[in-house]
């Protein structure tokens, strides 16, 4: 159905609170190197409880790497600096949507890879600076799905 892709995540509760959100939405998760923590990390498999089993986690070295492997539809940026709003985008079963660290969002060169339209934000009040990664995820993978009807 649709891909999540974690660009070089760093915060191990994070990545287990999607793991477990890929699991209960039939998203495929993938991580690309190098990781803040180990895959082992008790505080991610806490926040994914026991939804490890139920999702698939796929683990690459580079964007690149993910790319020529799955070849999705299209990728969406999310990002504090993207222009266009979630809500206003039409996804497709394919599509992946790509987030970046916590610490750092995604690198410029990434953003500036991919159309104006294929960059993605979440409205929030004015001098704030981020949501946490987690909810996020939830906030445009649930749109994406809710676009599908909930069906996949």
């Amino acid at each position: 159905m649709f891909h999540v892709v974690l660009f070089q995540p760093e915060i191990p509760p994070n990545t287990g609170n999607i793991i477990r959100l890929c699991a209960n939405t039939g998203a495929s998760l993938h991580l690309i190197r190098p990781l803040g923590f180990e895959l082992d990390d008790k505080r991610m498999r806490r926040a994914g409880l026991d939804y490890h089993e139920f999702a698939a986690v796929q683990l690459y070295d580079d964007l690149e790497s993910f790319i020529q492997k799955i070849r999705p539809g299209r990728i969406f940026a999310c990002s504090t600096k993207g222009k266009t709003i979630y809500s206003e985008t039409i996804f497709e079963p394919g599509d992946a949507l790509l987030f970046g660290p916590e610490t750092r969002g995604l690198p410029v060169s990434v953003l500036e890879s991919l159309p104006e339209e294929q960059r993605l934000c979440i409205p929030m009040q004015a001098g704030n600076r981020s949501l946490n990664l987690s909810n996020s995820v939830a906030v445009i993978l649930y749109e994406a799905w809710r676009q599908q009807s909930f069906i996949g």
